[in-house]
């Protein structure tokens, strides 16, 4: 016959194994840092917009690392994007965030404050630049976009930088050439449904989740901008981060119509400074690789990291504390 235990005995259970399970992590800890004592403390992650995949994956990041690094508290900061991100991150506002390479680079290039200082955790997923239209819309390219009404993604957004490089690669203007709304996925979607907007772009990991609602609630049409690759690249140097890619039938059902998407990728890196614990970066590192089963059955787009390709973080240098991990795991 087995005796339950009374109320006080379940709570005092319940606290030595979370205690034990502290413990544990911190003895795991030791022993695969060469003894260094586990970071601690507050560190704060911009992610974007709330209805965006990177607000979503760091939702789901702080969950894991609230068991992986039990004594650092991590908080979220939305932005407006990766340009806006790495403004927070050198400012001192974050110490860990999201960027797309294609902004990284164009972050150096301009020669913003701290740059030199960024470096490199991990290279996450791959952002897809959609372009979205209502269904019945005679837009079948980009270069159909001249005197439209096109959401264009908010200044210091990834969203704006690439939208005006694929204009510039469709013969269009930005300025004089459509209407732009400067407004981010957060208002687009709900904007076109009232017809406030003729067409917006998107880069963002596959699905993202404003897109998705949008297509169950309103008829909507995926634009392929695949023509626009070889522009873009006689763009030279500064366009070498992305690739001619193809959004799979399956990523909008009611958008797509069963049709696979030509369009263009860039890749997202984990971003912090050179300034950041090698210890803390380390640990986070192993979470953001060790976490990407679980959160990429919530954001598919995670499913795409990859411990074989994390290390390849162009423009940026690995920073040290990522470094030592990926040797740890080394073969």
């Amino acid at each position: 016959m087995v005796t339950a235990l009374p109320r006080t005995g379940r709570r005092a259970l319940r606290a030595a194994t979370a205690a034990l399970a502290v413990l544990g992590t911190a003895l795991w800890w030791l022993l695969s840092t060469g003894n260094e004592p586990a970071p601690r403390g507050q560190v704060t992650l911009a992610t974007g917009v709330p209805t965006g995949v990177y607000a979503r994956y760091g939702e789901l990041l702080k969950q894991d690392l609230a068991h992986d690094l039990p004594t650092v508290d991590l908080r979220l900061t939305r932005s407006e994007g990766s340009i806006d991100n790495l403004r927070q991150l050198v400012a001192g506002r974050a110490q860990f965030t999201i960027a797309t390479a294609d902004a990284v680079a164009a972050y150096k290039v301009r020669g913003e404050p701290g740059a030199d200082r960024l470096r490199a955790c991990a290279r996450l997923y791959d952002d897809y630049m959609q372009l979205v239209v209502p269904k019945g819309s005679d837009v079948r390219s980009a270069r159909d976009l001249r005197r439209l009404r096109v959401g264009v993604g908010t200044d210091g957004s990834g969203v704006q930088l690439i939208t005006r490089r694929l204009l510039e690669a469709a013969g269009l203007d930005f300025d004089r050439d459509i209407e732009p709304v400067r407004v981010g996925i957060d208002r687009m979607p709900t904007l076109l449904r009232q017809g406030k907007l003729d067409a917006f772009f998107w880069s963002g990991g596959l699905p993202t989740t404003a897109v998705q609602r949008l297509a169950q609630r309103f008829p909507v049409r995926l634009v392929q901008l695949g023509d626009l690759t070889e522009g873009l690249h006689r763009q030279g140097e500064r366009t070498r981060y992305y690739r001619a890619a193809v959004m799979p039938a399956d990523a909008y059902p009611r958008a797509q119509d069963g049709q696979a998407v030509k369009t263009i990728a860039v890749a997202n890196l984990l971003v912090t400074t050179d300034r950041e614990d090698a210890a803390l970066t380390q640990g986070i590192t192993r979470s953001v690789i060790d976490s990407r089963d679980r959160i990429g059955r919530q954001v598919h787009a995670a499913q795409k990291v990859d411990l074989r390709t994390a290390v390849f973080t162009d423009p940026l240098p690995l920073h040290e504390g990522a470094r030592r991990y990926y040797l740890s795991v080394k073969p």
